[in-house]
């Protein structure tokens, strides 16, 4: 097994992520900077947070032509996972490898602080040790991460199961007052329909030890690990 983190100019959450798959999943990780194409070594491939490329035109819009993004979307095609956060969330749907756009925060501010996140399915490669209904205690740090989507794709993702994740109260109720960005239905996490993509705007790597304020963020990257060692049984 070995994980890959993807590194774009303006990425700032490589290494949280490279230490959380390292220290607390234990497995092999290596950097991938974003004009590698061979990914052949590879299980599973993390697009970071960050500002790549400095989010100019609008987040994600420009990293997607990296020429790293052409093997991500055949990494994927294969079956292989691709896990973004936040920033790599952005590029994700700028890339076609998840439907939707993020738009700015409703309240038009970067914001950020922890958010309560109810998993709405955990029938996932990335969610398969956490009981749906769990309430996540997660930091999000963004100006861009108000999901939209159009009927017909909304209506698809909740017929499909592809909504991984809502923000909610710490109780557990999917409100407006907890919805932090105004993303639509509270949306905070999606898959794609073959359930091996996942982009979520709150950052699980900077969840994973209790001297951060919450270790909820673990069983996310633990999940993807147990799935993939069960494939390769």
């Amino acid at each position: 097994m070995k994980f890959g983190v993807v590194v774009f100019p303006g990425s700032n959450c490589d290494h949280d992520a490279y230490h959380v798959i390292s220290k607390h999943v234990g497995q092999p990780v290596d950097f991938i900077w974003h004009k590698e194409t061979d990914l052949s070594g590879f299980d599973a491939v993390i697009i970071p947070g960050g500002f790549s490329y400095g989010d100019y035109l609008r987040a994600g819009a420009l990293a997607r032509f990296s020429p790293v993004m052409g093997s991500v979307k055949e990494f994927a095609a294969s079956g292989k996972f691709v896990f973004g956060i936040c920033n790599g969330f952005q590029i994700l749907c700028e890339a076609g490898l998840l439907p939707g756009v993020l738009m700015r925060n409703s309240g038009l501010h970067f914001i950020c602080r922890h958010v309560d996140l109810r998993v709405e399915n955990s029938n996932t490669p990335f969610t398969n040790l956490v009981d749906s209904d769990r309430v996540l205690s997660i930091p999000v740090a963004h100006a861009e991460g108000n999901y939209t989507c159009d009927d017909a794709t909304f209506n698809e993702l909740e017929e499909n199961g592809q909504i991984v994740f809502r923000y909610c109260t710490p109780e557990g109720e999917v409100t407006d007052e907890a919805n932090p960005n105004g993303a639509r239905s509270n949306i905070a996490g999606i898959c794609n329909r073959e359930r091996n993509v996942l982009g979520m705007m709150p950052h699980p790597e900077r969840a994973c030890e209790e001297l951060l304020g919450s270790n909820d963020g673990r069983d996310i990257f633990r999940s993807l690990a147990n799935t993939i060692g069960k494939m390769s049984l």
